[in-house]
């Protein structure tokens, strides 16, 4: 379902350039912090021999105990779920 969000100006040329820039410059921001997120599940996986869709489902279903390790890799994919969210819908921002 789209929304618009309405921004009033009273100098739309110099303000629509200004605002694709800014939606660009965030999604570039976004992007770098999926890649640093998906390098640091990665390690998590690596050090622990399992992927991060495995130890979520072990962690959810309590066969596995929560250690400060364990709670960083929660806050990793958490964090990676916003940014994936983050980044849609920048892409999908139009401003007309």
């Amino acid at each position: 379902m789209s929304q618009e969000v309405m921004i009033l100006t009273e100098d739309r040329p110099v303000l629509e350039p200004l605002l694709r820039a800014a939606i660009e410059h965030e999604k570039r921001l976004v992007q770098m912090g999926i890649e640093k997120t998906l390098r640091r599940l990665a390690e998590f996986e690596q050090l622990h021999a399992m992927s991060s869709d495995e130890f979520e489902h072990r962690m959810n279903t309590l066969e596995l105990s929560e250690t400060p390790d364990f709670s960083d890799w929660r806050m990793e994919i958490g964090i990676l779920r916003l940014l994936e969210h983050q980044y849609i819908v920048l892409q999908n921002a139009r401003v007309n």
